[in-house]
């Protein structure tokens, strides 16, 4: 049975139901092969061209992914495309991204440019624009973000006004930061009607009152082309309004939330790719008449990386096989909308622990390249740049934060989720409450289920104290907000990690081994982390003896027999180095 979006906390998950990397079918396999040669032989090449925006050639290489199918993945085949599914979808946005900053440009046309149309136009729309979408005669852009209204998208202020004739929305105001906004045909862009009503349009390039502001010049990314967008009395045909007057909300957040698993998926394969180069560095820079890759501080890094990212991977894997799954068959606005904000918790998870780990991948990167890091002939120096963007794209990872405890809590109000009983529960069990004892039924990571097995049940404790504390006034308490929200995404990504390594073991115990080292290195080493949070939740919470008692919970609840992580670091370090890249 397919699991509810955020029931993770609540319910006990089988590897079995969890879709990995290693599911993949052969046909998928292909896809990744093909995208993987089209990124190395056509754009790793040309990433340093791009750089500088030379006219035409985005868009020239863009055509030719489209030649190679890889616009169309999410076009269903009667409007000209493949109809290849979402994990066909993320393998190619993971892949793609040795070609830098057209990895930008592709994901904007593929993902929140194209994607309003296909979910939410109406018959002509989609016959209109989608087969050109598909093959990369038009390219697409999505204009959301104003002066004024970033994260706050409800804030916007442009406005549509129907013509007195009746045939044109006369729209008003200024998009910001809109990638791929010099090179596009058509923008699905937001609008007030009659100042009031959020609603979705599709905008043609050549629409009368419509122009275009200078390139901006970013710290990063720069060969995606990002430019303002300018209304002064734009005329939008009638037939251009997307989905219904004062639904534009419903098509934003879900394009969204679709965004940011996509994202997640691009920072991924980023994080994959900065490790293969940092390993192939540090075999080949020698510093004492040795590799500096026999170092154990190096060693550490590339471990640490590559366990991070191994968490990332199997979180954005899972997560895309749900909306696969809850997808299928359904092809009208409503129910693809529904299907898609069900996993909106798991989307804001798989955005903000993503673009942290690339972060952190990368800056590890330079450390290990040194001085070379920082010089613009080596990769490191780019990769830096081009990462620190991904944790402000598709909402901010504050405002993401916010989104996971807030979207929680409305849904155990309205009792779709059984957060509040369970709370309840614990409630009543709390001062009895240890450490869980490691379940010896034969199968690995037994001492690191039952850390994450308690790991929810922190959830519940913190979460139900605050929200009694202070009920509907917690969503002002941000720091409490921002510890749920930690506590959530660290318990989701240890998780999956676990699951993905199970199910390889229980399909092959020998070939499991590097994900069963992995999944117990990065659980071991998150899962302090968690009794930090906690502590400093109960803290500001509660004052005198009753702090102590919550915190005397929170230590036996987070009691756990220690590992060798410096020697599982090295086993992890040791497989990177011998494969020369990231390695499960």
């Amino acid at each position: 049975m397919l699991q509810k979006g955020g029931a993770f906390l609540l319910e006990t998950t089988n590897p079995r139901n969890v879709f990995t990397p290693e599911d993949l079918s052969d046909e998928h396999r292909m896809i990744r092969d093909t995208v993987a040669d089209f990124a190395a032989n056509e754009l790793a090449p040309r990433v340093e061209e791009l750089e500088h925006q030379p006219e035409g050639l985005m868009r020239e290489l863009l055509a030719r992914a489209g030649e190679l199918g890889l616009l169309s993945a999410d076009i269903p085949e009667e409007y000209g495309g493949s109809d290849l599914g979402k994990i066909a979808s993320i393998i190619i946005t993971e892949n793609i991204v040795a070609g830098g900053s057209f990895a930008l440009a592709h994901g904007a046309h593929t993902g929140i440019g194209s994607l309003p149309i296909v979910f939410f136009g109406n018959e002509e729309q989609k016959q209109r624009y989608l087969p050109k979408l598909a093959t990369g005669e038009m390219i697409a852009a999505y204009a959301l973000t104003e002066p004024n209204a970033g994260s706050d998208a409800l804030a916007a202020r442009t406005r549509a006004v129907l013509s007195p004739d009746g045939k044109y929305y006369l729209l008003n105001g200024e998009k910001m930061f809109i990638t791929n906004a010099g090179i596009a045909d058509v923008y699905v862009t937001y609008a007030k009607v009659d100042g009031e009503k959020f609603t979705a349009f599709i905008v043609d390039r050549n629409t009368p009152g419509f122009s275009l502001g200078a390139e901006e010049k970013k710290m990063g990314i720069k060969g995606s082309s990002t430019r303002s967008l300018i209304f002064e009395d734009a005329r939008v045909p009638v037939e251009n309004l997307l989905g219904e007057i004062g639904r534009g909300h419903v098509i934003a957040f879900n394009i969204l939330n679709i965004g940011r698993l996509k994202l997640g998926a691009g920072c991924t394969g980023s994080a994959k790719l900065a490790i293969e180069l940092a390993a192939k560095y540090a075999l080949q820079r020698e510093q004492f008449k040795q590799p500096i890759a026999k170092f154990g501080m190096i060693q550490h890094k590339l471990a640490q990386m590559a366990a991070r990212t191994y968490a990332s991977e199997s979180m954005i894997y899972r997560i895309t096989g749900m909306i696969e799954e809850s997808l299928a068959g359904k092809t009208a606005g409503a129910e693809v909308a529904a299907a898609i904000e069900e996993y909106a918790i798991e989307c804001s998870i798989a955005k903000v622990f993503a673009s942290e780990v690339l972060d952190y991948v990368v800056d590890e990167m330079v450390q290990i390249y040194g001085g070379y890091g920082y010089i613009q002939d080596y990769p490191a120096e780019r990769f830096y740049r081009d990462s620190r963007i991904n944790r402000i794209f598709e909402g901010t990872n504050e405002i993401n934060r916010l989104i996971i405890p807030a979207t929680l809590i409305r849904r155990a109000m309205k009792g779709q989720l059984a957060l509040l009983p369970a709370a309840k529960a614990l409630a009543g069990e709390i001062l009895n409450l240890r450490a869980a004892a490691p379940e010896d039924d034969g199968k690995p990571l037994a001492a690191e289920r039952a850390m994450v097995a308690m790991a929810k049940k922190l959830f519940l404790l913190v979460g139900g104290q605050a929200v009694e504390k202070y009920m509907d006034k917690l969503a002002k308490e941000q720091e409490i907000i921002g510890i749920l929200a930690d506590l959530a995404i660290q318990i989701y990504a240890m998780e999956s990690a676990i699951l993905r390594a199970l199910k390889a073991w229980e399909a092959d115990p020998q070939g499991a081994q590097t994900k069963l080292i992995l999944a117990q290195t990065y659980v071991q080493d998150s899962f302090p982390l968690l009794e930090k949070w906690a502590r400093e939740a109960m803290c500001f919470l509660f004052e005198g003896d009753m702090r102590q008692t919550q915190l005397s919970i929170v230590k036996r609840m987070c009691k756990h027999q220690p590992v060798d992580l410096i020697g599982l670091r090295r086993q992890i370090a040791d497989r990177v180095l011998t494969a020369e890249k990231y390695v499960v």
